[in-house]
């Protein structure tokens, strides 16, 4: 069975050069362009979530949402990556309790080297 995905990003771009990324190595992708489907994570049972820190139009922001993930506890153990063009996303992904960190523009390699980490 294919690894599951969730991407949350605003940017319809970024989303589908994610999902031809993603489902190039073999994942599931679901997309999501708010923060709406956070919510919806114990149906949707992803083995990862990608997560921008901003998300126009949602009334959170990724920080918030990776920290209620973190919060819960059969969700805790729920890997959660930020990807995002923000300055300091090592110290924000350490606040929330994301488990990585990708800096946008993102290289291919080195995002698909982190997902692996996590989803094999």
């Amino acid at each position: 069975m294919k690894k599951r995905i969730l991407v949350i990003d605003d940017d319809e771009d970024i989303l589908e050069v994610l999902n031809i990324i993603l489902e190039k190595e073999g994942y599931q992708v679901i997309l999501c362009n708010n923060g709406e489907s956070a919510k919806q994570i114990a149906m949707l049972q992803p083995d990862l979530v990608m997560l921008d820190l901003r998300l126009s139009g949602s009334e959170k922001g990724g920080a918030e949402i990776c920290s209620e993930i973190k919060s819960i506890d059969e969700h805790r153990h729920l890997p959660v990556m930020l990807i995002s063009a923000e300055a300091d996303v090592p110290g924000i992904a350490h606040e929330c309790g994301a488990n990585a960190w990708v800096q946008k523009p993102f290289d291919i390699h080195h995002l698909v080297h982190q997902v692996r980490k996590f989803v094999v």
